[in-house]
């Protein structure tokens, strides 16, 4: 039998090849940038009817002292838990409104304006990447690499949603189904019945999980109450916790008629309740769940503003007992401010005797060089006889982009701070500092944020207003 020649390929075959493989790899990895920089396109934020798969990073907690949703995190039901994207923007890093408005519904993340806080959901994890995974802006995933399984595909663990992600990076705004996970919560998914250990931080490379909202696995008992720091008679400002199934919504009960709550900014398990008579300390809620059902059939909980908070609480949080009883289901009108149809409050509720809002005071720009310069501008949006509520806007009034800003003043007498929202705050005597938060930091030329204070202590104007970019 005749042998069959050995072919052999030339140079020129060789180097047409070799062309035409990185031909190919250049067509594909442009493909992949060109598709984190398309339009968004608007997601189903309320579920997962099927599971979805997305890149996985992982965090080392809350901030202080709540996480996005409203709760401090040593008084979360379980140690295991996760955030959301807020924003679904590929291709755009840029800073956007929080809450975000119905006008804007199309870059509505997952986080859903803090709807889907509190919700569990079951996460797998999935393939390692080989390659560079490292969230870069107009970067592909897993590039320079694959994806690939090994023995740590298929691990599981329930997981609640207790923080929310919008950095200015591509794992939070190129990849919808993007979750940061809790750092500790890795060695806890399970595999073959045993946890993982240390196995998954050792090989992590931010791999792909997949993930799919579920009810509260073996669910018992009732939900948690607890007023929030700074809750009064007049901001009586609650988180609620322990749902089987998410929240979507608070009622509470007012001069015999029931009235939906404003959510606190987007921190969703936060709502500013009344109280059954104007003022008073007595309170009746009921709620509805992540599928706009009653929860528990509209049953109602009846609590008071508990008396080691005296005047008002100063603990983060604060839980209260409350009694129960049988409900019809919320009559109230659809809240307006925990849904992208609407434009959620990004502060605490007017007190009823509040006052027209005072003439706002203005800084001057200031910067740390580079172009980057910001302002701000403050104004009284409600008082009463012990305290009044400040709103500040934190304007980038530079030619370049900032990272994050800083907020100085003075008050003029013994007034002390109450609560804040939506920045970092610190006071010293009169002088009081606030810096962003890790969602805000980021502004565009032009770019604005807003946040605010509930302070103690009669109305003056503040003195030496000003804002520094870095």
């Amino acid at each position: 039998m005749r042998a069959k020649p050995i072919r052999t390929r030339t140079r020129r075959q060789l180097t047409i090849r070799a062309a035409l493989a990185a031909l190919t790899a250049f067509l594909t990895a442009a493909a992949v940038v060109l598709a984190t920089q398309s339009p968004a396109s608007a997601l189903t934020v309320s579920g997962t009817p099927s599971p979805v798969t997305g890149n996985a990073t992982h965090f080392d907690g809350l901030g202080q002292p709540y996480g996005g949703c409203g709760m401090p995190q040593s008084n979360l039901e379980t140690q295991n838990f996760i955030a959301l994207n807020v924003f679904n923007t590929p291709g755009d890093y840029s800073a956007h409104t929080r809450p975000v408005p119905a006008s804007q519904s199309s870059i509505m993340g997952m986080w859903d304006n803090g709807l889907n806080c509190d919700r569990w959901v079951k996460v797998s994890i999935g393939d390692y990447c080989t390659g560079t995974n490292d969230g870069a802006q107009n970067e592909p995933f897993c590039r320079n690499g694959s994806w690939v399984s090994d023995n740590l595909n298929g691990a599981t663990l329930d997981m609640i949603v207790a923080d929310s992600c919008a950095d200015s990076n591509a794992w939070c705004r190129d990849d919808p189904y993007h979750i940061d996970l809790n750092t500790n919560s890795l060695g806890n998914f399970v595999l073959g019945g045993s946890p993982v250990g240390s196995a998954l931080l050792n090989k992590w490379n931010n791999r792909q999980v997949t993930w799919q909202f579920e009810q509260a696995p073996n669910y018992t008992g009732d939900i948690n109450i607890g007023f929030l720091q700074g809750a009064q008679v007049w901001w009586p400002a609650i988180s609620v916790s322990h749902l089987p199934n998410g929240v979507h919504g608070i009622q509470y009960l007012q001069n015999g008629t029931w009235t939906s709550a404003t959510m606190d900014s987007d921190m969703g398990q936060a709502y500013i309740i009344g109280a059954t008579a104007a003022g008073g300390s007595q309170f009746q809620i009921k709620l509805t769940d992540s599928s706009d059902q009653p929860l528990f059939g509209g049953r109602i909980y009846t609590f008071s503003l508990p008396s080691s908070c005296g005047s008002q609480c100063s603990a983060p949080y604060t839980q209260v007992t409350y009694t129960t009883s049988a409900g019809t289901g919320p009559s109230a009108s659809p809240s307006t401010s925990s849904s992208a149809s609407s434009s959620p409050s990004p502060s605490p509720s007017s007190s009823p005797s509040s006052s027209p809002s005072s003439s706002p005071s203005a800084s001057p720009s200031q910067s740390s060089g580079s172009g980057a310069k910001c302002s701000v501008t403050s104004s009284v949006t409600s008082s009463w006889g012990s305290g009044y509520q400040l709103a500040f806007t934190v304007t980038d009034s530079g030619t370049s982009a900032i990272s994050n800003w800083a907020v100085k003043f003075g008050l003029t007498g013994s007034q002390t701070i109450a609560s804040s929202w939506n920045a970092t705050v610190t006071q010293s005597g009169q002088n009081v500092s606030a810096t962003s938060v890790s969602y805000n930091g980021s502004l565009s030329p032009g770019g604005n944020t807003s946040w605010g204070m509930v302070i103690n202590g009669s109305n003056q104007p503040l003195t030496g207003l000003s804002c520094t970019a870095h």
